[in-house]
């Protein structure tokens, strides 16, 4: 059982900067993703970015270049470097475990940090 703890989340001014991090405790070995996802009142949830235990990042389009995610795999802990925020990146953020091991495929999720951004 793995279980992962954020933060980091705060209240921010547009154009400013915030580091989320995500600290998991358990196993966590051989392939997986740890990620963040983000949920707005009222809308999904949706990818916010993503790094592989094999050292590939995605992000989702219109954070990439001002959003970075790193992983420090001594320390299982994952981190969301974010730049030039925007209102629009108000939201719980959420992290994200995927263990895509064989016979251990399961998805784990934090309680969420709250990110506000004022215009």
């Amino acid at each position: 059982q793995v279980q992962l703890v954020e933060s980091g989340g705060g209240l921010v001014q547009a154009g400013g900067s915030l580091r989320l991090s995500c600290a998991a405790s358990g196993s966590i070995f051989g392939v997986n993703t740890l990620g963040w996802y983000r949920q707005a009142p009222g809308k999904q949830r949706d990818l916010v970015a993503v790094a592989t235990s094999g050292g590939s990042t995605n992000y989702a389009y219109g954070v990439e270049g001002r959003f970075t995610i790193s992983r420090d795999n001594a320390k299982n802990t994952v981190y969301l470097q974010m730049n030039s925020l925007e209102p629009e990146d108000t939201a719980v953020y959420y992290c994200n475990y995927r263990d895509l091991n064989p016979m251990r495929i399961a998805t784990y999720w934090g309680q969420g940090t709250q990110v506000t951004v004022s215009s």
